[in-house]
């Protein structure tokens, strides 16, 4: 375990976290609601440090992102714990599990990152529970790796607060954040009061010059209707602007939502004209292999990003990101690696 870094001292041995919105409360020998962090002996423990869990390659467009270096790998790993409780967490199994539930072998942030060295990899996707609960792990193997050029990528749900996320900004090159529902959604599914600190997230990264990119489950009942859709894809729009992705993933039932159905198809694909009506160049739909996968130029139409499940097919983008049909310069953070 290690100090933690964001923490207030209160009276009688008691700590107030203020990592996350949540703040937590936290007495002597108790953890706040994320599980990962602990209070021994009046102060603040990260508990996960140097624990690392369900660690693999990945390509880059698992995570997902579309339009940050495609065609690249990345080394992913998470650690046990998050910020929210989610009733159809796919990942329930380490995100809901408390650090004394795992005997996990210590790694060292300089071990994840010669790790990726000697398997050629250039990226680390901090990823499947929620990065910002192992803060002070995923911030020193951020810096690690920044220093030995490999780039850094949150999948997170965007329930950070701004001290912290200024903190790692220099060393996190994106953040695929996701953005679930809207605020009397994010406090019954969620249990969280998330909806304007995930905004202020978003808004955070596009200040900080982190690429972005937005993910919305689509949950049938809870977030399928057009309304909702509708007011996400405004927000992008409005305030992060046209160029951000948004990927529309389809919902499988998980942990508390076994009987829930998974998304209609036609359900994904309304989701999709919808934010696409609404003005957004770039909007995808997940978890439906050989739909919705693409990447069109916004001038023209034309594919310039052809994609099956993970796989880049086709690159047709020429020098300087430009479309190979009509010339127009299209947003894309980095290069295409055919790897």
């Amino acid at each position: 375990m290690k100090e933690a870094m964001f923490y207030k001292t209160k009276p009688d041995a008691a700590v107030q976290c203020v990592l996350c919105p949540r703040h937590c409360f936290i007495k002597e020998g108790m953890s706040g609601f994320c599980r990962a962090r602990k209070n021994v002996g009046g102060k603040l423990y990260a508990m996960t440090y140097g624990r690392p869990i369900s660690p693999s390659i990945d390509p880059i467009e698992k995570k997902p992102f579309f339009k940050f270096y495609p065609g690249i790998k990345t080394y992913s790993f998470c650690t046990v714990g998050c910020n929210f409780n989610c009733l159809f967490c796919q990942n329930w199994q380490i995100s809901q599990a408390s650090p004394e539930d795992m005997s996990v072998p210590y790694v060292s942030p300089e071990r994840i990152v010669s790790q990726c060295e000697l398997n050629g990899l250039k990226c680390i996707s901090y990823t499947y529970t929620e990065p910002t609960v192992f803060f002070e792990y995923a911030y020193d193997t951020a810096v690690i790796a920044k220093r030995a050029g490999l780039l850094n990528a949150f999948v997170s749900n965007g329930y950070i607060e701004e001290a912290p996320l200024r903190k790692i900004a220099p060393y996190l090159d994106a953040m695929n954040m996701d953005f679930k529902a809207n605020q009397e959604q994010y406090k019954k599914y969620c249990g969280a009061d998330a909806y304007e600190a995930v905004k202020r997230t978003a808004r955070l990264c596009m200040e900080l010059n982190i690429h972005l990119e937005i993910t919305t489950l689509i949950v049938p009942g809870m977030n399928d209707d057009p309304d909702t859709v509708r007011d996400i894809a405004i927000f992008i729009r409005d305030e992060l602007g046209k160029k951000v992705p948004l990927h529309l993933s389809r919902f499988h039932p998980h942990y508390k939502m076994l009987e829930a159905k998974p998304t209609p198809i036609e359900t994904l694909v309304q989701a999709k004209k919808v934010a696409e009506d609404v003005g957004l160049h770039y909007v995808y739909m997940g978890n439906v292999p050989g739909e919705g996968e693409d990447t069109k130029c916004p001038n023209c139409k034309a594919i310039i990003i052809k994609r099956s499940g993970f796989t880049v097919l086709e690159y047709r983008l020429l020098d300087e990101h430009r479309c190979p049909e009509c010339g127009k310069k299209v947003y894309l953070r980095g290069d295409y690696q055919d790897v």
